[in-house]
């Protein structure tokens, strides 16, 4: 992490915990919006000039897909670039590498995430996360927040896209934040509260808030095609970033083992139908998830990597990597 503009020690997975051994998730600290006269300038490019907001991310990263998934849902790829880190975490934290899509000129200068960081803030502390929406003619970040950049991509971005696809409609606004607000603390949160508990009641806690949820949701998705009303919003994103790296990496490496995805019908069949939808299947890259998280030092000190599970929905991914 970063203290005063200082790298001090190497990464370690568990940023906080309380006194009872629970995970503590750090909260992001840039969470500025694009303005009007930001919005302005990306309409009024010249069409041969490199986007001037960059995207950063990584493909293992759930919060960051998030990010990923909206941006190609509402059609901003030529307006938002990509530059996409190395799935294996170093002792640096995020590493650049040479994947598909880095679009973007600061990789030429800088290695690591956290020197985006220090460029913002030169006396920032904390971890330095991804996703990171970049401005790269001020050098700085405009937003480090994962549900605040889908929010500036559906609604500050709407004069650029002009999508039929609203993520977060007015008509339900209640709606999608108390789904979400359940969604996270239980589910997206909670399988980083099961995986890095440091006691075992910490860990029987948030594992059994993990499996009532899916009840609630395996429930749920038997009787209704999305997460929230009868149209695809932020909160599918939400959920499906989650869902679809359960039974490859949080079954096993998290210890959310008393079932899978699998073996949830309704769920399983949800998570399938998203899958249809190109911006859920092209952000899903089976081999960087799997790469990314059994990197993890403090879950899996070999660093050895599955070769497991094969699973249905896997046929579906359109992406290159995943075929091999």
């Amino acid at each position: 992490m970063l203290v005063d503009g200082k790298w001090s020690k190497e990464w370690n997975p568990i940023q906080k915990k309380d006194k009872q051994g629970r995970f503590i998730r750090q909260e992001s600290q840039f969470r500025a919006d694009l303005d009007t006269d930001s919005v302005q300038a990306i309409q009024n490019q010249d069409n041969n000039a490199s986007p001037r907001y960059c995207l950063y991310v990584g493909y293992i990263c759930p919060w960051a897909t998030r990010t990923l998934i909206a941006r190609q849902l509402l059609g901003l790829e030529k307006y938002i670039s990509v530059g996409v880190v190395q799935p294996a975490l170093t002792e640096n934290g995020w590493q650049f590498g040479h994947y598909q899509g880095n679009d973007f000129t600061e990789q030429k200068t800088i290695r690591y995430i956290h020197e985006l960081y220090t460029q913002a803030d030169p006396h920032y502390s904390g971890r330095a996360t991804i996703p990171v929406l970049w401005d790269t003619q001020q050098h700085t970040i405009i937003n480090n927040e994962s549900s605040d950049i889908l929010r500036i991509f559906n609604k500050n971005l709407r004069p650029i896209h002009q999508s039929k696809i609203d993520l977060y409609p007015s008509a339900l606004h209640s709606e999608i934040d108390v789904f979400n607000e359940r969604i996270y603390h239980r589910f997206n949160n909670g399988v980083y509260r099961t995986g890095f508990a440091s006691t075992q009641a910490a860990y029987e806690e948030a594992v059994t808030e993990v499996f009532a949820t899916l009840d609630y949701l395996e429930n749920h998705f038997s009787q209704q095609k999305y997460a929230v009303g009868t149209q695809l919003t932020e909160s599918d994103i939400k959920l499906f970033v989650t869902l679809i790296r359960f039974d490859v990496a949080y079954h096993g490496l998290f210890k959310t083992n008393l079932k899978r995805i699998e073996d949830y019908p309704a769920i399983s069949t949800y998570m399938a139908r998203l899958l249809e939808i190109p911006a859920f299947n092209h952000t899903t890259h089976i081999d960087h998830i799997k790469a990314g998280y059994y990197s993890i030092k403090a879950l899996n000190p070999t660093g050895i990597i599955p070769f497991g599970p094969v699973l249905p929905w896997m046929s579906q991914l359109t992406t290159e990597e995943n075929n091999g």
